[in-house]
């Protein structure tokens, strides 16, 4: 069985964004890692892998400057990695190179995260899909294989669905699906003499583009009122508030 995990280079959730003149992040100071999401859906693959046998490759649109956490993903225990050198400016420039290489080669199973924890867009997954005119299950907590067919269970509002589909098929994880493994020792030292493939992109359109980026405004200072004075908490709500 063949696994093809995307994985995209974020922001720390404790780095202090900053801009360089409201136009892009300014990566200065900033410590990148493996989307979580991406995590969780590689130590799955990993997992299956262990269980089952096949083999799983780890893909990035991007720079070099994302190597080292290709290099991570591998040392967690993927078997090889992809990088195409482009810059990942749109979902669907992005969506249009991972099909591009997975149709190529085969994958039976294509996962993703659910979103990237920095823009939050949740449209590659179902773009590959698309392109490629196979299934797409989103926002999957649980993931089991058995012969050339998967079961998937996703949260919906009310409960939970539990699916079916035949491979090939393209995933989005959720939290609850694998719990992140951190590299061993022995993984980080056979990371390096794994294949990292370096591929030129594809022609591919950018359709969106983001022209300005603003922080939110700075937090006001804490108003306390006093519990026995509910008019003046009513008119703070009402009129200053504007919640009700």
């Amino acid at each position: 069985m063949k696994f093809l995990v995307c994985i995209s280079n974020v922001p720390d959730t404790t780095t202090k964004i900053a801009f360089s003149d409201n136009k892009g992040l300014n990566p200065a100071g900033v410590q990148f890692i493996i989307n979580p999401y991406d995590e969780i859906a590689l130590t799955r693959a990993l997992e299956i892998k262990e269980a089952a046998g096949g083999t799983v490759t780890v893909l990035h649109v991007g720079g070099a400057g994302a190597e080292p956490n290709i290099r991570k993903a591998l040392a967690i225990g993927a078997d090889d990695a992809i990088r195409v050198n482009a810059e990942p400016t749109d979902a669907y420039f992005v969506a249009c190179q991972i099909a591009d290489i997975a149709k190529k080669n085969g994958y039976d199973v294509i996962l993703t995260g659910r979103e990237s924890i920095d823009y939050n867009g949740a449209q590659v997954a179902g773009m590959i899909a698309e392109l490629m005119n196979i299934p797409c299950i989103s926002v999957a907590t649980k993931l089991d294989i058995a012969g050339t067919e998967a079961v998937l269970e996703r949260e919906i509002d009310g409960g939970k669905e539990v699916v079916s589909v035949a491979l090939p098929f393209v995933a989005s994880a959720q939290k609850g699906m694998s719990e992140p493994r951190i590299p061993n020792m022995r993984g980080i030292m056979t990371a390096r003499t794994k294949p990292l493939q370096v591929v030129e992109p594809v022609a591919a359109d950018c359709i969106t583009a983001s022209t300005a980026y603003e922080l939110p405004p700075a937090k006001q200072a804490c108003k306390m009122i006093s519990p026995d004075n509910v008019s003046e908490l009513v008119d703070l709500l009402h009129n200053e508030a504007k919640v009700i």
